[in-house]
């Protein structure tokens, strides 16, 4: 067999629609277009996202109000009561430690001390960050605060 002998299966190829060359060839005219109307002018027909006159979906839905900031950052918020009963008195609060006590749900969200409740005990606290309130606290119980 010769690279000359190769020929597509009989039926697999179709020759294309060649309109508007005579009226002999079957297509001349208007083309299979028809007569008159909307489809058979160039351009004719509804854009994509017509609904017969509907107000169409994109102009049903709400505009989004506002601005979304994409460098925003969101802390896992742990409150000072909270660390009051789960931990021992000088003891470190670190992330490790709070997600071993199952407090805060992934090591990679930063936390944040926030100052709800009353502290008893001297805790030195390592997070990413803590409220001016948090910090009032943690210090006046005789605990040490560590940004990291």
């Amino acid at each position: 067999m010769q690279i000359n002998d190769l020929f597509p299966a009989p039926g697999s190829r179709k020759a294309r629609k060649r309109v508007g060359r005579g009226h002999g060839s079957g297509h001349g005219g208007t083309s299979g277009r028809g007569d008159k109307g909307q489809l058979s002018r160039s351009g004719g027909g509804k854009g994509p996202g017509f609904e017969g006159g509907q107000n169409p979906l994109h102009m049903r839905l709400p505009k989004l109000p506002g601005f979304k900031n994409r460098n925003r950052v969101e802390y896992a918020v742990v409150n000072v009561s909270r660390l009051d009963e789960l931990f021992e008195k000088g003891a470190v609060v670190d992330i490790d430690a709070l997600f071993s006590k199952g407090v805060i749900k992934s090591k990679t969200v930063p936390v944040k001390v926030l100052g709800d409740g009353e502290l008893s005990k001297s805790l030195t606290v390592k997070v990413d960050k803590v409220s001016a309130s948090a910090r009032t606290k943690i210090e006046a119980a005789g605990g040490t605060v560590e940004l990291s």
